[in-house]
């Protein structure tokens, strides 16, 4: 600090004896004052690894605190004021030699003291645009990372330089692994596709390291990208399509201040669908569900989150009709959202007269309550299985949908029903993504049908808030179904599951491998492919992702007397006559319709839309 202060007064002065002449005593004084302010406001303290910029702004005002102390001190030791103009240029000095030797130190022990980051830690950048280059920015100021260079598919890139690191092109990764010691890529294209993803995580994977990409696209609008952006590549960014958001308007219509009842809420989509309404604010949500431990669990969760709500758990069957009109009725219920319903082919297959019950009978009760206490909006939680099915879980959720239709033309009724459409929910209980984790957990093998089966996919959040906006855009007995893009070949994403875990297809191939894919063969009932429409035609509604159909019903008094003969061939348990006055209800059900060519699907469509003629 001394020496600070004798370089400020050289260049105040231009001199070196008029300098000396003021005392050695001022410039000890100075510096002794300096370093009390700088003890006093912490900077001693301050570990050189991790300052940040705050060491600029406690610098400045230390400093600004020493030149005053020191202008008071000489002034009222001596006749002899210091320049000050001297201690103003001090200030500068100071300033400089403070932060910049602390900069340059805490640069060399980030860069040459080892152990300071693991191998893993070490960076490279897959993409050298703008989110890149903003990426690279935010790293040279992190403790947890250290980027060393960028890889590119752009050979107009190759060698060149991107906020302060090379770039390489994309075909030098394996390369440059061991040279670099590079340990992880974090991806930095917000614009790629799944497939692109899926082959930068490929690429990787055979060069040895691990991959992660950024948070997500709203954070990259916002501008706050930083170390704590980059995060572990999850399913859902290789699923091929960007997730479908919300319109705010339609969220909140059907919930907002209103009492909302969601049936079947312990399980994966009837949890969801209660959180997502619990974010809206309802005058009170009541809790159905026939598992206790499922009940408790989604309770238990939501109090705790949103303790301003009140919340109604009742335990107890969906087809227990006085339970549901007690609910309906002391519960003023204005809104309900049926998702209570037995969903796994094979299962329901085995146990056709109880699954029928469950999904038949409890969407009956369902819409005949939701009718009698003049519930505004009453929405089926449905799947792309009633679509043509093959199997009676499939015609179950058809014949409901149909219920809910036939509400809908009741004479009379207030209530506006309408049925949602989905496909398979991504880490739902049904869903085959838990099934093949575990499966690779176990060293494998991973299960699987068909080589050519393949089903659309939607995150569990999409599918919830699919449901709450069907119901706010409905008029009554529509089929809302959300645009899913093109369906995923399920050993595609059996693949895809095995490179995440880091691992390697065991096949003829790679017989060294470690996971081997087997197939089956197709169980009882099910498709090699699910569609979303019976009908072609669709139209759009007022989510741009959304679509609307209405599609063949019967009438009211007709589905009653079907439905009726159905439940006597339950209560026979006759799998034949049940699967025949199934048939009867569900003029498309029967495995020879199943997996007719695509190319047929269309010609299908004007047949049973024909046929809807018929039924009435």
């Amino acid at each position: 600090m001394p020496l600070c202060f004798l370089t400020a007064m050289l260049l105040r002065l231009g001199d070196l004896e008029a300098a000396i002449g003021y005392g050695i005593g001022a410039y000890i004084v100075v510096g002794m004052l300096t370093v009390g302010v700088f003890t006093l406001s912490g900077l001693y303290r301050a570990v050189i690894r991790f300052i940040d910029q705050t060491l600029l702004r406690a610098t400045g005002i230390s400093l600004a605190l020493a030149v005053v102390s020191a202008y008071a001190v000489t002034f009222f030791w001596r006749s002899q004021t210091l320049p000050g103009s001297a201690l103003a240029i001090y200030w500068f000095v100071a300033f400089s030699y403070v932060v910049g030797s602390r900069l340059a130190i805490r640069n060399f022990l980030r860069k040459h003291i080892p152990g300071r980051l693991s191998h893993q830690n070490v960076v490279a950048i897959y993409g050298a645009g703008k989110t890149g280059a903003k990426l690279a920015q935010a790293i040279r100021f992190s403790d947890k990372y250290r980027a060393v260079c960028f890889f590119d598919e752009k050979k107009s890139l190759n060698n060149h330089n991107v906020a302060g690191l090379k770039v390489f092109h994309a075909s030098r990764m394996q390369a440059l692994v061991q040279e670099l010691n590079i340990g992880l890529i974090v991806i930095a294209i917000p614009s790629a596709s799944a497939e692109h993803r899926r082959r930068i995580m490929h690429d990787a994977r055979e060069a040895g390291i691990k991959v992660k990409t950024l948070r997500s696209v709203v954070e990259l609008a916002d501008e706050t990208i930083s170390s704590r952006s980059i995060r572990e590549i999850k399913l859902e960014d290789l699923l091929g399509r960007e997730p479908v958001p919300p319109q705010v308007d339609l969220f909140a219509r059907c919930v907002h201040g209103k009492s909302v009842l969601v049936t079947g809420a312990g399980g994966s989509i009837g949890s969801e669908l209660c959180r997502q309404i619990m974010a809206q604010k309802p005058a009170a949500l009541h809790l159905l569900d026939h598992s206790e431990y499922a009940l408790y669990a989604i309770e238990q969760e939501l109090r705790a989150r949103f303790p301003e709500v009140v919340i109604h758990p009742w335990l107890g069957s969906v087809c227990d009709a006085k339970l549901v009109e007690r609910v309906m009725q002391g519960g003023k219920i204005n809104t309900v959202y049926h998702a209570a319903a037995y969903k796994h082919v094979p299962l329901v297959e085995a146990n056709m007269a109880e699954g029928i019950r469950n999904n038949v009978t409890g969407a009956q009760v369902v819409a005949v309550a939701a009718d009698k206490f003049r519930v505004q909006t009453c929405v089926l939680v449905s799947t792309d299985k009633a679509v043509r099915p093959t199997n009676i879980m499939g015609a179950s959720k058809r014949i409901a949908e149909l219920i809910f239709q036939a509400a809908s033309q009741k004479p009379g009724t207030s209530t506006t029903f309408c049925m949602v459409r989905f496909g398979n929910v991504l880490g739902s209980s049904g869903s085959v993504v838990p099934l093949f984790r575990k499966q690779i957990e176990e060293g494998g093998p991973i299960t699987i049908t068909h080589p050519e089966i393949v089903r659309y996919f939607m995150l569990i959040p999409e599918a919830a808030q699919l449901v709450i906006q069907a119901g706010a855009m409905a008029k009554g007995g529509e089929v809302f179904v959300l645009d899913m893009g093109e369906p995923i070949k399920i050993v595609d994403l059996a693949r895809t599951m095995i490179d995440m875990a880091g691992l390697e297809e065991k096949n003829e191939d790679h017989p060294y491998g470690d996971i081997e894919i087997r197939y089956v063969g197709l169980r009882p009932g099910e498709k090699l492919y699910e569609e979303l429409l019976i009908g072609n035609e669709a139209e759009s509604s007022e989510h741009p992702r959304i679509m609307r159909t209405t599609e063949y019903s019967f009438a009211p008094e007709i589905l009653s007397t079907l439905i009726d003969n159905l439940a006597g061939a339950c209560v026979i348990g006759d799998d034949e006559a049940i699967k025949l006055a199934m048939r009867e209800i569900v003029c498309e059900y029967g495995p020879q319709l199943g997996n007719l060519p695509r190319k047929l699907s269309g010609h299908k469509g004007e047949i049973f839309s024909n046929l809807s003629v018929i039924s009435h």
